[in-house]
């Protein structure tokens, strides 16, 4: 099974030989751990949890799109908070992305992300044609 790397034009890729944001093995869908940074890897402008979770969400919705899905191909979400007591936040942000039966999802609080002004990290795994 051949592995392919996908990108978007819309979603910054990583510095060389560090990691691959969206990777495809035959109809599954791999996406790392989406973040509010910008091209530049700056963190974005100071954001909430909804913010930066829907941030987090655009990013894996263009990524499972450039691979030829959808966001309902979905069926895992991994999701990372510094705070866990603003992850209503975090899900009010999911249900923007998703309906019916929403995917597989943990939610566990972190010490820190890469950057302090980081809160939410989420990581997706979906089937094409799901």
């Amino acid at each position: 099974m051949a592995i392919e790397r996908v990108q978007s034009s819309e979603v910054a890729e990583p510095p060389p030989e560090t990691w691959s944001n969206c990777l495809v093995a035959g109809d599954r869908v791999f996406i790392a751990g989406m973040t509010a940074r910008g091209a530049d890897f700056k963190p974005l402008a100071e954001m909430d949890e909804y913010e930066q979770a829907r941030t987090c969400l655009i990013k894996i919705q263009r990524l499972i799109e450039a691979a030829g899905g959808t966001m309902s191909d979905i069926v895992r979400v991994n999701i990372f908070v510094t705070d866990i007591r603003n992850r209503e936040e975090v899900w009010r942000a999911r249900r923007e992305f998703f309906s019916g039966d929403f995917p597989v999802s943990t939610l566990v609080e972190v010490s820190a992300l890469a950057a302090p002004e980081m809160t939410v990290e989420i990581e997706a795994e979906g089937v094409l044609g799901g």
